[in-house]
């Protein structure tokens, strides 16, 4: 019978992981932090209308915070664009 921890340490000596993240995602992660909150923020505005019906004024955050997710995707999209050309 073949050990399976020979097997293991075969496999995971490849690549040391130290949980932590690398600059690059770091990075990454902070050109997108504004589409991060303007999605927060969408969700916030939709779960206070999830028990009851909307008011006015809920559907007016709603469609606000719905802007500034499609902003942020556009800066976003335009940021990385612009990166490529460059």
């Amino acid at each position: 019978m073949k050990s399976i921890a020979a097997l293991q340490a075969a496999v995971t000596a490849a690549a040391p992981f130290d949980g932590e993240p690398s600059d690059a995602e770091l990075d990454a992660i902070e050109t997108e932090m504004p589409l991060i909150l303007a999605d927060v923020d969408l969700l916030d505005a939709q779960i206070m209308t999830i028990d009851r019906a909307p008011t006015e004024l809920d559907e007016r955050r709603i469609r606000r915070a719905r802007r500034r997710v499609l902003a942020a995707r556009r800066d976003l999209a335009n940021t990385a664009a612009a990166g490529e050309v460059a």
